[in-house]
């Protein structure tokens, strides 16, 4: 580095936060000359939502809870870089702040975790299945309306640790997480595309940081996976037109090949018993613009069915 200053990345002390803070971190030195293991630091960063732990994201704040604390730090200059989880991120982003860049997306699909059945299918009448996911509720029950959901917080080993303790019958996770964790053994079967649309930027990692820092901002030009990227401004602008949050039970997947990118998408009714789907594709440098064409396209189909957080 020019100069004797750490570059310090902010990241929620959870296992898989500090995972994809590490990737990060190993990204950043692999693809800059004047950064190495010394000058790179992580810092833990306490947010509402790991404070929070036993109560609904709507209840202390929403979608912003996992990301306020860590972006008070960037716009302090307290920290360089911010690492999310993608569907953390608010739609709407803080003033002074950007994300130019994401990791390489990692599989966006949910999994399915049981100790005493090998499948969804095989799960009894009436078995408990947890998840904090008003997405994955409407899902399961649309998948059985036989089996009791029952909502669950925590970081991935205390959902783990409720599952072995007989708490619940089954948990969903997402798959990325447990693959950033190499967890994948604990895994009993990994849900389609077509049964469970996963949640809107779901196994992406969001790198943030200040819109002025332009020495951060090339660091991160270096690492940015544009494949990724694309779809992620697809999706996100398909979550901003329909004025979502962490309440809002949407699933939303782009996908890019060759120069055309494809958005499906499925929006849940406010409670959650009718499902409305969109599709659309075009070339990836109208992402965005496909993005908020699938959105009110959903808004048209639910109507009053479904209310807006924005409204």
């Amino acid at each position: 580095m020019n100069d004797n200053r750490k570059f310090i990345i902010g990241s929620r002390g959870s296992k898989l936060s500090l995972a994809y803070s590490t990737h990060a971190k190993n990204l950043l030195i692999k693809s800059n000359s004047k950064l190495d293991n010394n000058s790179i630091e992580i810092k833990v960063i306490k947010t509402s939502g790991d404070i929070f732990q036993n109560k609904r994201i709507s209840e202390i704040g929403g979608k912003g809870v996992f990301c306020k604390q860590i972006e008070e730090e960037l716009l302090e200059s307290k920290i360089d870089l911010a690492v999310h989880s993608l569907k953390d991120l608010p739609t709407k982003m803080t003033d002074g702040l950007c994300v130019k860049a994401v990791v390489k997306r990692n599989d966006p699909r949910d999994a399915f975790l049981s100790y005493s059945n090998k499948s969804f299918n095989d799960l009894d009448p009436k078995s408990k299945i947890g998840t904090s996911s008003f997405r994955r509720h409407a899902q399961l029950r649309l998948l059985r309306n036989d089996i009791e959901i029952v909502t669950m917080r925590g970081n991935i080993d205390t959902r783990i640790k409720k599952l072995r303790n007989k708490e619940y019958d089954a948990i969903v996770l997402s798959l990325a997480g447990m693959k950033m964790l190499n967890l994948i053994n604990e895994v009993k079967e990994i849900f389609t595309i077509e049964q469970m649309l996963p949640a809107i930027g779901q196994g992406a990692i969001a790198l943030q940081c200040r819109k002025d820092d332009q020495r951060t901002l090339n660091f991160l030009k270096k690492i940015n996976d544009i494949e990724t990227y694309h779809c992620i401004q697809a999706e996100r602008a398909l979550l901003e037109a329909i004025g979502g949050d962490c309440d809002t039970a949407i699933g939303g997947l782009a996908k890019l090949s060759n120069d055309k990118i494809f958005l499906k998408s499925e929006l849940f009714s406010d409670d959650g018993k009718k499902k409305f789907e969109f599709q659309s594709s075009g070339h990836f440098s109208e992402a965005k613009e496909i993005g908020y064409k699938v959105g009110r396209e959903l808004l048209k189909k639910a109507g009053s069915d479904f209310t807006s957080q924005e409204s």
